[in-house]
């Protein structure tokens, strides 16, 4: 019957519980939570996660949200995020950051205590642990007032806690004690830049969670050294994933816990001071790796990939950045033996080549992503491998290789078909052909980005257009592209959602209003450095592109005041504008002061 409210006298409690734990968006459930009081109490019963971003006064806002939703398991809060100012006066459009700045408003005193309210305190810790007793995860980043005295008090009542990250926090041993002490639960922990924590603490808490830790993170500790990587590698026999970036640790560290950490799974080193000694032991005793990444290293040799190659055949992502002293004997020996091998990146080892990767090609033909960057040894024919053994080859990025060309190019595109991704940057002598062979071929690519490569024209977006249905496309400083290329785009590819045309001189208004016609689904544009779009092309392209949320448009000289308001009143969604400072009206500032950036301010 017409006016009556059947879902809530026929709908129970439990069965609405069951729909909004289906709503994964946040804007959903925040929706359904204004439609009656009913809803608003079940929808916050249903709540498992909060963030918080820099606020005013985020104690009294912790005690106020722990209160409204009781069952948050997973609480986020993190203090990088900008903090919004209260505005003095003038309009501005309502936010949720309207019940930050109200708190922000009752607070008085020195400018110093305002910039302290930001920041939660111990206060707010212990306020986690009073409202938030079934929290399993909490991530507290750059919370730079928080200490160990609120730590513990955190830790003493969150005894279902799971996860840790302390990433920027400047808390002390007998916080991380207490953790270990009362968590008996806890799997994950990061303490990226803790420069507060030595081996007293961390060694406690390995000593406390042992039986369960499963993650560690540690960057940036100078007190932490060998003595908490051996507690590490005596006590926490579970631990599958750690990741180390640090000065002081030697080989002694991570020998304990390669000897001690049998299921290690996942490995990130950036450790200048370990050698080949460690890495071999990795290779002998943690057979069940999967994932390694080795950061700046240059005291170890191919005889630790002899090592990684023989004994972890279960290896799937390797990363190698910056290590000098690897060779292609290296790579063959990490390609035929782990053939299981999905991911692979090479970033600036200078003496890795084509044959090093010819081994790759033939021998993991799993091998779903790679990427070569700085790499200016590896030529057209080890592409050519790959392309006829890794038939699953689906993202491939290519950065600084001035060896590749067209060929290479060529044949990842006949051999690749099934390749989603493709990025290229500063590799130039890849020209129209390759890119040709691309759209002609790899009928599933979402993704291209083609920057800085001077060879590519026209006639390669026209392919493209023709032949794949793109999401994302970056063509900034390909000086060849000009508006009939991007028009094919806008054409032939309806689904474009971001859009990167900076610094291309030869774009007009008319490929503007092909996109604006073409491209509905438009949300991002970078059109920075376009000398020929005027005011005119750009509106256009925002009449037609509703659901624009960032545009970039710095150093257009055709673009004034106008074209600047006409952005403004036209994209009801836009949250980002970069562009100069005197092309913005007093009337437009006042309008979307909140969304606009400048890059130059005074020019």
């Amino acid at each position: 019957m017409r006016g009556r409210d059947w879902i809530n006298l026929i709908l129970p409690d439990e069965l609405i519980l069951e729909i909004f734990d289906h709503l994964d968006d946040k804007s959903s459930r925040d929706a359904c939570s204004l439609v009656c009081k009913r809803w608003c109490s079940l929808e916050r019963l249903s709540r498992d996660t909060i963030r918080i971003g820099a606020s005013g006064r985020p104690d009294e806002l912790v005690r106020i949200l722990s209160r409204k939703f009781v069952n948050v398991k997973n609480l986020y809060v993190d203090e990088r995020l900008s903090i919004p100012l209260p505005v003095e006066s003038g309009r501005r459009r309502p936010s949720v950051l309207s019940v930050r700045l109200h708190l922000l408003s009752e607070t008085s005193g020195s400018q110093d205590n305002e910039t302290e309210a930001y920041c939660l305190s111990d206060a707010g810790l212990a306020a986690i642990g009073d409202g938030f007793a079934k929290i399993e995860k909490l991530s507290l980043i750059w919370c730079s007032n928080a200490t160990s005295a609120g730590l513990k008090s955190m830790a003493e009542k969150c005894k279902f806690l799971k996860s840790l990250d302390l990433q920027g926090c400047y808390v002390g041993d007998q916080g991380l004690g207490a953790v270990g002490e009362c968590c008996k639960k806890l799997e994950d922990l990061n303490l990226r830049f803790c420069e507060g924590l030595t081996d007293a603490g961390l060694v406690e808490l390995a000593i406390g969670c042992g039986s369960t830790l499963k993650s560690i993170g540690v960057a940036a500790c100078a007190k932490i050294t060998d003595i908490s990587l051996e507690a590490v590698g005596s006590n926490c026999k579970c631990l599958e994933s750690m990741a180390l970036d640090s000065e002081f640790i030697n080989n002694r560290g991570v020998l304990a816990v390669a000897k001690g950490c049998l299921k290690l799974k996942e490995l990130k080193l950036q450790c200048i001071n370990v050698t080949d000694e460690a890495l071999q032991a990795v290779g002998l005793f943690c057979l069940c790796l999967e994932l390694l990444s080795l950061y700046s290293f240059q005291r170890f040799t191919d005889k630790s990939l002899y090592a990684i190659g023989k004994g972890c055949k279960k290896l799937k992502n390797l990363t190698l950045s910056d290590c000098y002293f690897l060779s292609d004997k290296g790579l063959e020996a990490v390609a035929t033996g782990c053939t299981e091998l999905s991911h692979l990146e090479v970033n600036g080892c200078h003496n890795i080549g084509t044959f090093g990767l010819e081994t790759i090609g033939r021998s993991c033909r799993q091998l779903s992503e790679l990427a070569l960057l700085y790499c200016q040894k590896i030529g057209n024919f080890a592409l050519s491998e790959v392309g006829r053994g890794c038939k699953y080859l689906q993202a491939l990025h290519l950065v600084d290789c001035s060896s590749i060309g067209d060929d290479a190019i060529c044949s990842i595109a006949r051999g690749c078909k099934l390749l989603k991704k493709l990025h290229i940057r500063r590799c130039y002598l890849v020209g129209n052909r390759g890119i040709i062979a691309v759209g002609e071929n790899c009928k599933f690519l979402t993704d291209l980005s083609l920057r800085f490569c001077d060879r590519v024209g026209d006639s390669a977006l026209i392919a493209i257009g023709r032949g794949c249905s793109l999401h994302h496309l970056n063509v900034s400083g390909c000086h060849q592209i000009g508006d009939a290329g991007i028009i094919a785009i806008a054409r032939g590819c309806p689904k474009v959602s971001y859009l990167d045309i900076s610094v291309l001189q030869n774009l007009g208004n008319m490929a503007m209003a092909e996109l604006g016609e073409g491209c509905p689904l438009l949300k991002d544009i970078v059109l920075s450095h376009c000398r020929q779009i005027t005011d005119v092309g750009l509106e256009h392209l925002v009449k037609r592109c509703p659901l624009l949320e960032t545009c970039h448009m710095v150093y257009c000289p055709g673009i004034t005041a106008a074209g600047v308001a006409t952005v403004v009143s036209s994209c009801d969604k836009m949250k980002k504008i970069l562009v100069e400072k005197w092309k913005v009206s007093q009337r437009t500032r006042r309008r979307a002061g909140s969304i606009i950036s400048y890059l130059c301010v005074d020019l």
